[in-house]
């Protein structure tokens, strides 16, 4: 099957249907669509014959036969949460793209804050002051052929907007739900993040399946973050074993701003995380870590890019992985410093912990430096589990097994305890965990 074939098969597939239900017709947003479609039909999906996608493969998704979008209510016993009831600010929930009320805890929020459905918005009439927006963050270049996807055919997503000198103390919570009750499912969710001036505000994002059938989560999302401003924005990716989960995050960050970014990874057959960040002016910072965990022949792939636009621009970036069986991780990390970013401070690293011979990490970090007064650094490491360590352990009447999950455990565990929201750092060791739990067992992800 062509490249072109590939896509124009999958957009008919979803087909008109797919669009933002009961939204009125609004001229920029038919053009912001039909400007993606007609890219997507072009360029077909990417294959590894890109450089970008050269470590993994979309063959999966094409084999999948997807069915109309399910609008039935699915029955849930339980919402996955990283946050404990009360210790939120709003829990939104979304399952298959669609924003649920129903399941949803929403509360006042300050003025200056609006938070929830992108779709609602649209039909609230909302739509001039979001066109200056959606759309507009991660741009239309080239190479974005599953954002242009997202673009195409989103379906509902998260919008949040926090007003100039307002600080949002406790976190939102997005929880979003994949299930495929009787067959494979597919839906675009298209989230936006502005933060005005002077802001403050902390994001959790939890993506969990219900079920064990085989669905499409195709994520995109866009954020602002205005001078001054900070946004703490954390994500846990723990699709159902199925899954296929693609996430493309574009991110602006302007004077003095502070972008904070956390992803944790054990979900999904396929998974890639995309993450796009630009350092607009002087004093803008970002931070960009990740943990992922994998077994059996789970593929996860994050690619991200951070460029330094202007002078006195910060950026920090660590991923650690641990692959068992037959996984497969892939890191590709690049710093860009243009030529009037002097001043600037990249750095970058990738660890990756081997518990097999037969699962592979494929890493390669890259720095561009146009400019001759910086300070940036890379480096990745891959290898087994340090020998004499577990030999210490066990010296002192630790079970190896028990050794073994605690020295993974330390591991990733400075990764974790480096974020600035402390409170979320039991929930997301406790996902560690529970992964490792799995793995004694012989339990399912």
């Amino acid at each position: 099957m062509s490249e072109s074939t590939a896509t124009a098969d999958i957009l008919d597939r979803f087909g008109p249907g797919a669009a933002m239900a009961g939204t009125p017709a609004l001229p920029w947003l038919e053009r912001l669509r039909a400007g993606a479609r007609q890219r997507v039909a072009a360029t077909g999906l990417p294959t590894p014959k890109l450089e970008s996608w050269k470590y993994t493969n979309l063959r999966p998704l094409e084999k999948l036969i997807f069915g109309p979008q399910a609008q039935e209510r699915i029955s849930i016993d339980r919402l996955p949460s990283l946050l404990p009831q009360g210790q939120s600010a709003q829990r939104l929930v979304f399952v298959n793209g669609l924003f649920r009320p129903d399941l949803s805890t929403r509360t006042a929020l300050p003025d200056g804050v609006r938070a929830g459905s992108l779709a609602e918005a649209l039909a609230e009439g909302n739509g001039g002051e979001l066109s200056d927006l959606l759309g507009q963050i991660a741009g239309s270049g080239e190479g974005q052929a599953m954002l242009d996807l997202n673009t195409a055919m989103m379906t509902d997503g998260f919008l949040l907007h926090i007003g100039a000198g307002v600080r949002l103390e406790l976190p939102i919570e997005v929880i979003y739900l994949g299930a495929a009750p009787r067959e494979p499912q597919a839906f675009h969710p298209r989230s936006l993040i502005v933060m005005e001036e002077n802001s403050r505000a902390i994001v959790v994002e939890h993506h969990d399946g219900i079920g064990d059938g085989a669905y499409f989560a195709n994520h995109g999302c866009e954020v602002r973050v205005g001078k001054g401003a900070e946004l703490r924005h954390y994500k846990v990716q723990a699709e159902a074993e199925d899954a296929i989960h693609l996430a493309n995050l574009h991110v602006e960050v302007h004077a003095k701003g502070v972008y904070d970014n956390f992803i944790l990874t054990r979900g999904a057959r396929l998974s890639r995380n995309e993450v796009s960040v630009r350092l607009t002016a002087p004093g803008a910072e970002c931070h960009l870590n990740g943990v992922y965990m994998l077994r059996g022949d789970q593929h996860c792939d994050n690619t991200t890019t951070i460029e330094h636009l202007a002078p006195e621009t910060a950026s920090r970036e660590v991923f650690k992985g641990v692959l068992d069986e037959r996984a497969r991780g892939v890191f590709q990390g690049k710093i860009v410093v243009h030529p009037k970013a002097q001043r600037s401070d990249g750095h970058q690293l990738s660890k990756a912990l081997l518990l097999s011979d037969s699962a592979e990490i494929d890493a390669k970090p890259e720095l561009e430096i146009y400019a001759d007064d910086v300070k940036c650094s890379h480096g990745a490491t891959a290898g087994d589990m340090d020998r004499e360590a577990l030999f210490y352990l066990r010296a002192r009447g630790i079970p190896e097994e028990t050794a073994r999950h605690m020295l993974i455990e330390a591991f990733l565990s400075d990764t974790i305890n480096s974020l600035a929201a402390e409170g979320l750092c039991p929930a997301l060791m406790s996902s560690v965990g529970h992964w490792l739990s799995d793995a004694a067992t012989g339990g399912e992800l």
